[in-house]
């Protein structure tokens, strides 16, 4: 019981580490380059995603807890967070990664007097960064406004 539960701290320990380089690649190179106005803390709790949070606790916290063989255990974790680390702190890398968890390419959006098409940049608590098409340029669109948020 106690490796196990040793196991799942770890894990977790771990994940949340990989979690903080992977939302701050995404908030230097995505949400900054687009001005969205967004703390890094609000960022980092709405796009947790349990399920890849979860897997990640599981496999790391097995890693560091039941192999025995430290050089397997270290090699897999630092080529993790080789990965997180290195490359989403790369401005492309990040834009693309954030491109892909945040952006909605070409929808529309409906309010009592205008239709708007373009892509939202990022769907926030109360505001929606929206590119339109035809302003070509962006704007921010308050969601109570909305008939389709």
């Amino acid at each position: 019981m106690t490796k196990l539960v040793q196991a799942l701290l770890s894990g977790i320990f771990f994940t949340f580490l990989l979690d903080v380089f992977l939302f701050a690649g995404i908030k230097l190179h995505y949400i900054d380059y687009h001005h969205i106005d967004l703390y890094y803390n609000i960022l980092f709790a709405d796009h947790q995603n349990i399920y890849i949070f979860t897997l990640f606790t599981l496999l790391i916290g097995f890693l560091v807890t039941y192999i025995k063989n430290v050089k397997i255990s270290l090699t897999i974790i630092g080529f993790f967070f080789f990965l997180v680390s290195t490359t989403l702190l790369i401005a492309p890398i990040g834009e693309n990664v954030g491109e892909i968890i945040l952006m909605q390419k070409n929808i529309k959006l409906k309010d009592k007097r205008y239709t708007y098409t373009g892509d939202s940049y990022y769907n926030g608590r109360k505001f929606i960064t929206f590119y339109d098409y035809e302003l070509k340029k962006v704007i921010i669109l308050d969601k109570k406004r909305l008939l389709n948020p």
